[in-house]
């Protein structure tokens, strides 16, 4: 008795889930993604991102800047590129002055990012601009971020598309930010949430 329930059971768990549709993937498309580089100039900053910017063996932040400058990226006055990071396309990079960022960073920037004056991203911290249409076709889907001057970004944080940090926020380790944070704020959790002000006297 008790496994014919069981077996009924499990024959209603599985049309359920034969039910549940499965996207094809083969017919994924580029979505709203638009390519402002050729294949061509892609490839060499692939090469270069590898070799020089990414490489631990290479302590220059003068380095690193002037590539990343070369390759469109609008970088402000003493910023500190002294550890490898990963930039998928310079030229939709800009900085402000006086910034930092850890060793591991990684801009994954499809589309647009914008980062003010000192604005501190520490190691493992990932900012992606990109995502997919989950529920429907699995296209590509972007849209910029901005992180506002003095913002802190701690590490191993995840920024995703559409999000908006407001300037000062701190954001703590190991957080998923998914919506725009209010400014001067200090924030926390997978999801992101309010925790406390950053400043003693705003508390």
């Amino acid at each position: 008795m008790q496994e014919r329930t069981r077996t009924a059971g499990t024959t209603e768990m599985d049309r359920h889930t034969q039910e549940i549709p499965v996207i094809d993937l083969s017919r994924a498309g580029k979505g709203n993604y638009v390519a402002k580089r050729g294949w061509l100039v892609q490839a060499l900053w692939f090469v270069l991102e590898a070799c020089v910017v990414n490489n631990k063996l290479n302590p220059s932040s003068a380095l690193r800047v002037t590539l990343l400058r070369a390759f469109g990226a609008k970088i402000g006055r003493h910023c500190r590129f002294v550890h490898p990071l990963r930039v998928k396309a310079p030229w939709n990079l800009e900085v402000g002055d006086d910034c930092w960022f850890g060793i591991d960073v990684w801009l994954y920037n499809q589309a647009p990012i914008h980062i003010g004056s000192h604005v501190c991203l520490s190691q493992g911290a990932f900012l992606t601009t990109g995502s997919h249409d989950a529920a429907a076709t699995m296209d590509l889907r972007v849209a910029p971020i901005v992180i506002e001057d003095g913002v802190w970004i701690t590490s191993k944080c995840v920024v995703q598309m559409g999000v908006r940090i407001g300037r000062s926020a701190l954001v703590t380790p190991l957080s998923v930010v998914h919506r725009s944070l209010a400014a001067g704020g200090v924030y926390g959790g997978n999801p992101c949430r309010f925790l406390h002000p950053r400043f003693p006297q705003a508390r």
